[in-house]
């Protein structure tokens, strides 16, 4: 499902005009951004968890020329959906 298959669902669920639905949509996301950016996770019962996982800098492996490279440290987006 795309973002705005998203808002033509939420607009019909709800009964709401599609700018109102796209300002509702972005406002969700809006804050679990915010969330992560603040270094908290963001829990929807029954949906899943959306976190930020930090990957330490490490060394590596060119795998053309086998040449040792530095890899810079990093954060993931995650999401762990609930099963069912």
């Amino acid at each position: 499902m795309s973002k705005k298959d998203l808002i033509e669902n939420v607009a019909k669920a709800a009964d709401l005009a599609k700018a109102k639905a796209t300002q509702a949509v972005n406002a969700v996301f809006e804050n679990i951004s915010a969330s992560l950016k603040k270094g908290k996770d963001v829990t929807l019962v029954g949906f899943g968890t959306f976190s930020v996982t930090k990957r330490k800098a490490r060394k590596g492996r060119n795998p053309q020329t086998g040449e040792a490279i530095k890899i810079k440290a990093t954060k993931l987006r995650n999401l762990r959906r609930v099963k069912g």
